[in-house]
């Protein structure tokens, strides 16, 4: 069983940033995509950011390009979201998802919430 743990969230003001870590843990932990997803009240999840854990290579969202930046640390299986100049749309749950074998988004973290204020 592999377990996904955020942290990081919080309220912040309009144009701040926050960092949201995910730490995996687990005998069984194996990777092909690490993902952050977000879900706002009353909207779909949306996939916002994803890195490839064997090359590194990541994707983003038309709604986080040049503005997130997703990180991992292999050694330390975790990774990163960090969100500068962030706008209230951005107030979501963000939730951590593991892929373990390029089919499907199979672990997922409890969720950790970004608040924006305007």
């Amino acid at each position: 069983q592999v377990q996904l743990v955020e942290s990081g969230g919080g309220l912040v003001q309009a144009g701040g940033s926050l960092r949201l870590s995910c730490a995996a843990s687990g005998r069984a932990f194996e990777s092909y995509n690490m993902g952050w997803f977000r879900q706002a009240p009353g909207k779909e999840r949306e996939l916002v950011a994803a890195i490839r854990w064997s090359a590194g290579s990541t994707y983003y969202a038309d709604s986080a390009k040049g503005r997130f930046t997703i990180s991992k640390d292999s050694a330390k299986n975790t990774i990163y979201l960090q969100m500068n100049s962030l706008k209230p749309a951005d107030t979501a749950a963000y939730y951590c998802a593991n892929d373990p074998y390029g089919g499907r988004w199979s672990d997922w973290g409890q969720g950790t919430q970004v608040t924006v204020s305007s």
